[in-house]
């Protein structure tokens, strides 16, 4: 409605003003509670006001106009090929630049030009490369007996400890392992070593398998190179039956650019799913973009995610590339210093960001007890606040920082030059009430052209000095040590959920690499080699010990999903760490040759304190310098800024847990 002759339009409130504030605060209430935590984001009140406006314009245009998210997101029930009750085919595609389609062995889909395409659904359900065949063929996955659950999804953990997997290198053999063999002899292993959750890569299909997954041609498709759905589905379905959640890594954020058995020029154009012309186009990828603000992209993807929940029971997800997602820079050449306004602006990309929030809001509205797992480098602010307050609606961002500060350590610095207070802050340095998953190394670290932590700690002598029956070298001795502490730091300070890579728990040998060209399609170093720590004359065993025993001791005292710890100590000259959390005491000695006899540390907490954990101990290929039958007590002594304080013996290079015995259990 024009405003009346003679009047002016109300000007809109200025940016930052309190008119602004108070506007944005009346259409997302609860984002007063995300600025009372955090009230630099003020300024950018409005920024969250339109997210959340255009959050809820599109969930009431899909309400209007398919009649709720639930609906539109079963579009894999008519999109694609079905069997009919008479047992015929039924076929619904979307190609806006197509001329016209054609069912035969495969599709055919004419161009508007008049070229004959040959495409597979985007929709279908299992896909398999057949012979010598270069390109995937679309499979009718129909199977007479299809495989029924049999447990029901695991309550979401407190705790979350992550075991990221690889289905196809789970195997010692030069050769990709299947579902069964990840089912009947990885998951036990997982479950011994107190992983509660696994996050399963490379599962999307993907015809390039050297591209660890993350160039997806199927969505729809379980990978068939690792056995059919159905073996999947016992996967999963087995994981339940120990107690394990199970994570999908799926990649939203770009596409294969493969267009006969991918998405790219599905219907002839350049755009269809994604963005037309350079925009389309990852440069540093080389893969093809979504344009999230497409209305049949949308049914695509949140399909897409409640596929995977409800076919194969996933119980939540890992969002591969979010960086990617949110910016129109994709996060290239970007440093993200952490100014605030980096975060806000026309550089975000709020279509894919929209896109985060209403995966967000589906996947928990069906499961409430599904878990999501932002991969962000940039730190983006609310990226795991609550939709309701504005955020972007994840359970937990990774800690990306920490990996890369370990390996820097390592790399250039002599350990009598590690910077104690640098290492706490890198590790406590996130957003309040927004969760972490800490890890101290991941796949990326194991991938060839870089080193897993073991192999920059020992490197060569791991092949020579690995023995039980050779002494010690000192490249051996400290990097067995180093790795334990790194790990347990990592795991107590760094965050609310821990994850890590399978085999690197034992410090796992050598690199990952694919089969590729570049090493004659070898499958040598595409394997992770468990039976290492199964050998009893191998010291790989004490890796694994430790790491059973640290997420053990975590599943009984829950420090991952206690309050942030109270640090009281990060001595330079002593290089001691140590800090208090879930009614634990952490000690570290990082010194490569000091030890410490009657070091007092600080505690907020009166009375006997026993050893529960000790990296120095014989099964963890410590020198066994600590008498476990000491008792420790603590007296009404300030020190560093705690109550009480005690005294402890801490050898060189040792990590220690007290814990206090007269508290109740």
């Amino acid at each position: 409605m024009a405003a009346p002759a003679g009047s002016a339009t109300p000007a809109a409130p200025a940016k930052g003003s309190e008119a602004a504030l108070a506007a944005a605060l009346a259409d997302v209430p609860e984002l007063a509670r995300l600025l009372e935590v955090d009230p630099y984001l003020k300024p950018f009140a409005e920024d969250f006001q339109r997210r959340y406006k255009k959050f809820s314009q599109i969930l009431s245009d899909i309400g209007e106009n398919e009649g709720g998210i639930d609906k539109f997101s079963r579009g894999y029930e008519s999109f694609g090929i079905h069997r009919c009750a008479d047992g015929g085919l039924y076929c619904k595609e979307w190609a806006p630049g197509a001329e016209g389609v054609f069912l035969t062995g495969d599709f055919i889909i004419t161009s508007k030009s008049g070229e004959i395409l040959y495409r597979i659904s985007p929709w279908a359900k299992y896909v398999a490369r057949e012979g010598g065949n270069v390109n995937y063929d679309w499979i009718c996955w129909d199977p007479e007996h299809p495989y029924k659950f049999k447990h029901s999804r695991p309550k979401k953990p407190k705790s979350v400890r992550i075991y990221e997997s690889h289905v196809g290198i789970s195997s010692h053999e030069g050769k990709i392992a299947s579902y069964k063999h990840f089912t009947c002899n990885v998951l036990p292993r997982i479950k011994d070593l107190g992983y509660n959750c696994i996050q399963l890569m490379a599962i999307m299909e993907h015809a390039y398998y050297a591209s660890f997954g993350y160039q997806i041609t199927s969505f729809f498709a379980a990978s068939s190179r690792y056995g059919t759905p159905e073996e999947l589905k016992e996967l999963v379905d087995t994981a339940h039956s120990m107690g394990i959640t199970v994570l999908l890594d799926v990649v939203h954020s770009h596409a294969s650019k493969n267009s006969e058995d991918g998405l790219n020029m599905f219907d002839g154009t350049d755009s269809c799913y994604f963005h037309s012309g350079p925009r389309g186009t990852h440069d540093l990828w080389d893969s093809k973009l979504f344009a999230y603000s497409n209305w049949e992209v949308l049914r695509f993807l949140l399909s897409n995610i409640r596929w995977w929940l409800e076919e194969y029971c996933f119980d939540g997800f890992r969002f591969d590339g979010v960086t990617s997602m949110l910016y129109h820079h994709h996060g290239m050449g970007q440093s993200f210093s952490g100014d605030y306004n980096e975060y806000f602006g026309l550089q975000v990309d709020e279509d894919a960001l929209t896109y985060l929030m209403l995966a967000n809001h589906l996947i928990h509205t069906l499961y409430p007890d599904s878990i999501t797992i932002a991969e962000d480098v940039s730190g983006m602010p609310a990226l795991c606040s609550p939709i309701s307050q504005g955020g972007g609606g994840f359970d937990y961002r990774l800690a990306m920082a920490i990996p890369d500060k370990w390996i820097q350590l390592i790399k250039e610095f002599k350990d009598e030059d590690w910077n104690m207070g640098n290492i706490v802050y890198t590790l406590t340095n996130r957003r309040y009430l927004e969760k972490c998953i800490a890890y101290a190394e991941s796949h990326d670290q194991a991938l060839v052209g870089d080193k897993t932590l073991a192999f920059w700690l020992m490197d060569a002598e791991m092949y020579t000095n690995m023995s039980v029956l050779a002494p010690f070298t000192p490249v051996i001795d400290r990097g067995i040590q180093l790795h334990k502490m790194i790990r347990l730091i990592t795991h107590a300070l760094g965050g609310e959920g821990y994850l890590n890579f399978m085999g690197n728990e034992f410090g796992h040998p050598e690199w990952l690499d694919f089969p590729r060209k570049g090493n004659n399609e070898s499958y040598h170093y595409a394997r992770r080699q468990f039976h290492l720590t199964d050998d009893d004359l191998l010291r790989y065993k004490f890796l694994n010990n430790f790491d059973r025993d640290m997420n053990r001791l975590e599943e009984r005292c829950g420090w991952l999903s206690a309050p942030q710890a109270f640090v009281s100590e990060k001595h330079e000259g002593n290089k001691i760490i140590a800090f208090e959390r879930a009614g634990l005491l952490f000690i570290f000695n990082f010194h490569p040759n000091k030890s410490y006899t009657d070091y007092r540390v600080g505690t907020a907490l009166p009375g006997k304190f026993k050893i529960v954990l000790d990296s120095d101990a014989a099964e963890y290929g410590g020198h066994q310098r600590l008498d476990h039958n000491t008792d420790f007590f603590s007296e009404p002594l300030e020190h560093n800024g705690r109550h009480y304080s005690l005294l402890v013996y801490i050898p060189s290079r040792v990590a220690l847990i007290l814990q206090n015995v007269d508290l109740p259990n």
